[in-house]
């Protein structure tokens, strides 16, 4: 059956060695519905970011534009504003049938480091062509805050895809009459709109700001960082926000979101023509996301959102982006939830892991 892959699909990838790793295998990394990739030994600076581009592989442009090389063994700084391209620890050979599509994770997504998963011959980010083989690159711009970052730590995702998985409007609706998939009236036109909570219940923070200045954080250190050291609370009491150009802010979807066992989704941006901004770099939900025997009982969505051009009024209500579900090719052995003990279950508005409870 086509579908994306489940996490017993996954390991018999790894056991079949369509999926290679040159360290060995770390205890989690195997996820309900995707793999957890590994940085690997050394980050190269690069003067811009690329693709490698068809008749290319990434080694050879890595010759081009290098600046200079840094050891990841023992953690090094990775700066706010500069590029740099790792390789990690875990190559593909996959069967002609599978492509792959990668994303940051989500603690990932919310420290605004974009990472983008880079292949040989590579014409897109993040998506990984049926039946590649060769290395698996990963490009990160810190953009808000400089990260100290070591081999084998975890900043991105993989799902792997056997034919067409992605569901059209019709079956959303019906999943949604058979399962409701989200709080309240579900719009659905090219996916599952959500839109931005900017009247939440007895309180009037919406959301924070990253703060232009800030000292590093330390990728292994968890519940560590003071937030109010690294962000500005987002406060309004009229439904709705200006965001500034080149800001980056985390906010929260009205509706509260559910994806049952039978079904990924994948966020992506809303159309341009809505307004002067971005939404999201943490793309994925596991099977499991909200769903209520799995301890959820529906999930915010937390906002990951960059203005662009302009300065951009932001109004509660307003719709901003859209979940594309897609099939699974079976059931996962495990859910997104209770069993993994999985940091985002049941969420509201929450910066990352990094971070103290404000």
């Amino acid at each position: 059956m086509s579908g994306v892959l489940p996490d017993t699909a996954i390991q018999g990838l790894i056991d079949a060695a369509h999926v290679i790793s040159g360290a060995g295998w770390a205890a989690g990394q195997v996820q309900p519905a995707s793999l957890d990739l590994r940085l690997g030994e050394r980050a190269f600076r690069v003067r811009a970011s690329f693709l490698a581009g068809t008749g290319h592989t990434v080694a050879e442009r890595l010759d081009d534009f290098t600046m200079h090389e840094i050891d990841l063994t023992d953690g090094a700084v990775l700066e706010k504003g500069c590029v740099y391209v790792v390789p990690l620890l875990e190559r593909l050979d996959l069967p002609p049938n599978l492509s792959g599509a990668a994303s940051a994770k989500s603690s990932i997504g919310r420290l605004d480091l974009l990472t983008r998963i880079i292949t040989d011959h590579g014409t897109e980010f993040d998506r990984v062509p049926q039946g590649y083989t060769g290395p698996l690159y990963v490009e990160i711009c810190p953009q808000s805050f400089s990260v100290i970052a070591r081999t084998g730590q975890l900043l991105n995702q993989i799902i792997f895809r056997d034919g067409q998985t992605v569901i059209d409007d019709e079956a959303l609706r019906a999943l949604h009459r058979e399962t409701p998939i989200v709080s309240g009236d579900a719009v659905i036109s090219g996916g599952l709109g959500f839109s931005v909570d900017l009247r939440p219940e007895g309180s009037t923070l919406v959301g924070y700001r990253a703060k232009p200045h800030t000292g590093v954080v330390d990728l292994a250190k968890l519940a560590h960082y003071d937030p109010r050291d690294y962000w500005e609370e987002v406060r309004t009491d009229t439904g709705w926000i200006i965001l500034d150009p080149g800001a980056f802010y985390i906010l929260v979807s009205r509706e509260a979101i559910v994806i049952p066992p039978t079904h990924a989704a994948e966020m992506a941006p809303y159309l341009a023509m809505v307004g002067e901004f971005r939404v999201h770099y943490a793309g994925f939900f596991d099977p499991g996301f909200g769903w209520a025997e799995a301890g959820g009982a529906g999930s915010r969505g937390v906002l990951e959102v960059r203005c662009h051009e302009a300065p951009f009024v932001l109004e509660h209500g307003q719709v901003v982006g859209r979940l594309i579900y897609e099939r699974m090719a079976d059931m996962p052995s495990t859910l997104y939830g209770r069993e993994i003990k999985s940091n985002y279950q049941g969420q509201g508005l929450k910066l990352s892991k990094h971070f103290r409870a404000p």
